[in-house]
């Protein structure tokens, strides 16, 4: 196969587009394409500062990379789980590590052992995966927010968010529904704004772009996250991409565009948001999840949020 733009060998088919890239030319549409949704979603500018939120993933490294290339100001932030099984935690954080120094970039680095006093795979929890998400979620705003960074930016790509949205309308997830969208405004003053540049990206277009610029990053997925629901949604929308290209898009985009349908719901949630008890962050109950998971299970959050440890 040819490139479709000037005819030189071809690194990718996108059959979606029914066109193929060389590696030049397949650069330039990345570059182009996280440009195009940084403007048409109205995402963030230049004159901003921006955190991402950073695995060690082929993701998050693709994205802080082509931010820096298209000349944001980013700085990364990496959340150690203090995963031991597999080395995994220690093997992400030094991609995450390398991948800064080699770049002269600033990586700041929170531990939930810090702040819990354990490991995720101390707290006594057969299925970890909700449990992270919501330690992660936490922790990024919260240094966001406290940090004074004006948008906070997750690499999730088109694969992530249709496979989720996919879970969410099988299950009628009202409220999930009503929150995801490529840009989450804050609705409360320690909220962060929350972007997705990657969103318009496949899983394999951000893996390609990361092997073409030589980006070193963990493979293998988290050890816990065997049979995780999102895996399964991913592997059902992969075959119907299969049979028609094109479909993946199609499904999220024309979602963001009609999303509105939901914002009344999101409305009536802003609206019973009130303060933790305990830390302040922003929840609907009198303490918010994180801090009454610690406390159920004895832990410890009497740390004060920093810049954490800079690389």
């Amino acid at each position: 196969m040819k490139c479709k733009v000037c005819k030189r060998p071809a690194v990718i088919n996108l059959r979606a587009q029914n066109r193929g890239l060389c590696a030049s030319c397949f650069d330039a549409y990345v570059l182009d394409r996280v440009e195009r949704t940084i403007k048409r979603f109205r995402m963030f500018s230049r004159r901003e500062r921006i955190l991402i939120a950073v695995s060690g993933g082929k993701d998050s490294l693709a994205l802080w990379d082509v931010l820096v290339r298209l000349g944001y100001a980013a700085t990364g932030l990496f959340i150690d789980l203090g995963i031991s099984k597999e080395g995994y935690s220690a093997r992400s954080y030094e991609a995450a590590r390398s991948f800064a120094h080699e770049r002269g970039l600033t990586l700041l680095v929170e531990r939930l052992k810090d702040w819990w006093g354990k490991g995720i795979e101390d707290i006594g929890c057969k299925i970890l995966c909700p449990i992270c998400g919501m330690a992660k979620r936490y922790l990024t705003n919260r240094v966001a927010v406290e940090g004074g960074y004006h948008v906070l930016c997750t690499g999730h790509n088109l694969d992530d968010e249709a496979a989720v949205l996919l879970l969410n309308l099988l299950n009628w997830q009202i409220g999930y529904l009503a929150r995801q969208a490529p840009v989450l405004e804050p609705w409360h003053r320690k909220l962060s704004r929350k972007v997705k540049p990657m969103v318009l990206l496949t899983e394999k277009e951000t893996a390609l772009y990361a092997m073409l610029r030589g980006i070193r990053y963990v493979m293998e997925a988290c050890p816990y996250a065997q049979g995780a629901t999102s895996l399964f949604y991913k592997r059902i929308l992969n075959r119907i991409e299969y049979r028609s290209p094109g479909t993946k898009q199609r499904f999220y985009t024309l979602f963001v565009r009609y999303n509105k349908l939901f914002k009344g719901i999101a409305q009536q949630e802003r609206e019973g948001l009130q303060e933790c008890e305990m830390c302040g962050q922003p929840t609907q109950e009198r303490v918010c999840a994180f801090c009454r998971f610690k406390e159920e299970r004895d832990g410890d959050l009497g740390r004060e949020v920093s810049e954490g440890d800079k690389v």
